[in-house]
This record gives structure tokens, C-alpha cells and sequence, in this order.
């Protein structure tokens, strides 16, 4: 007879579709990370706010041609299936069909009570799929959080990081890579 330790069940990103196309969330705020369905935590206004406000001073750096999506679904398989609070892709909602983006020209977290994990594993989640530009609106210490030059870190969950992070301050203003000429103000990003 021979034994072995319980296992974890790992979903797919099929599995995980399945799973939200019959309701089985419904109820729920969940991501699919790492073969792990998580749900997220209550959003309170604090957060809302956040998201919003990142949306609309994105949407104005950006400008047409770029659509800011607010917690719409990536494709980033094999490792996940987040919904970032924010994401700049190319084109726009007009015409949209039945598809999920697989990469972004900008993820945003919004963040307050997941700082650590959207640091650590939606990080290197991001880093792993390539997103060349990641930032993360810091509500508890009131900054942004610039993450950019994705490099393998065999130290991290999904085997990459940011190499490059940088803090900015209310008083500082950022550039998306995708718009380098817009500037967007760290005080527009803060409730």
C-alpha cells in the first residue's frame, strides 16, 4: 500500500470559466491566481474612490484609442485569471465581442488592506506575463508605487519581478509608458 500527502486542486483558466459561466460566483468577488480561486475582500468607498479616480486621470493622459478598463477580466494564463482594478489596453468599448484581453498596456491595483499581496503575488503574476508597466495606488501610505522592467526572480511566486520600483510622492506626477508625454498627477489618484 502506498501513501501520499493530499494535494491542492489546481484550477484552469477553462475550469475557472466554466465555474463563473454557471454562477458558481455569483455571489462573489474572486480571482483566479496561481491555480488558486481567491476570493477578494469587501471594497469599501475608500477603495472605490481610488479606482475611479485612477480610471479617469488614466483616461485623460491616454486620451482615444485607449480603452481604461475598470475590474475587467486578464487572460494572463498559466498563472492567473486576475481582475485588476484598473488596465489600459489599445482600442476602446465600441465593438466589443466576447473575448478577454490576454496583456495590457497598464495594470493599476488600487490598494489599501491587499498592499502586501499586490505587491508580492499579483507582482510577479503581472511580471510573468510580461506587463511592462505596473503601478500600484498605495492608500495607506498615500503614494504610488511605479513597478516596470519585468526580469526572472526565482525567489518570487510566479518566477519574476519588477526590477525597477519606484515611490512617488502627492506632490510628483508619473508617465504611463504607454502615453510617455502625459503626465499624470499622484494627488489625482488619491481620495
Amino acid at each position: 500500500m502506498t501513501t501520499s500527502e493530499p494535494q491542492p486542486v489546481r484550477w484552469t483558466r477553462d475550469e475557472y470559466f466554466r465555474l463563473c459561466e454557471a454562477g458558481y460566483f455569483s455571489d462573489r468577488r474572486v480571482e483566479l491566481i496561481g491555480g488558486d480561486i481567491i476570493e477578494m475582500p469587501a471594497q469599501y468607498d475608500l477603495h472605490l474612490a481610488g479606482i475611479d479616480l485612477t480610471a479617469n486621470a488614466l483616461q485623460a493622459a491616454v486620451g482615444s484609442g485607449f480603452w481604461v478598463r475598470r475590474q475587467g477580466t486578464l487572460d494572463l494564463s498559466p498563472h492567473g485569471v486576475p481582475d485588476p482594478d484598473v488596465a489600459v489596453v489599445p482600442g476602446g468599448p465600441s465593438g466589443a465581442r466576447r473575448t478577454v484581453p490576454t496583456s495590457a498596456l497598464l495594470v493599476v491595483e488600487v490598494s489599501d488592506s491587499s498592499l502586501i499581496f499586490d505587491r508580492t503575488r499579483k507582482g510577479s503574476l503581472y511580471a510573468a506575463a510580461g506587463l511592462a508597466d505596473y503601478w500600484i495606488v498605495n492608500l495607506v501610505q498615500r503614494q504610488l508605487e511605479v513597478c516596470r522592467n519585468p526580469a526572472a526572480d526565482a525567489a518570487q511566486p510566479f518566477g519574476f519581478a519588477y526590477a525597477s520600483r519606484t515611490i512617488l510622492d502627492p506632490g510628483d506626477a508619473a508617465a504611463p509608458l504607454a502615453a510617455p508625454n502625459a503626465q499624470v498627477a499622484v494627488a489625482d489618484l488619491l481620495p
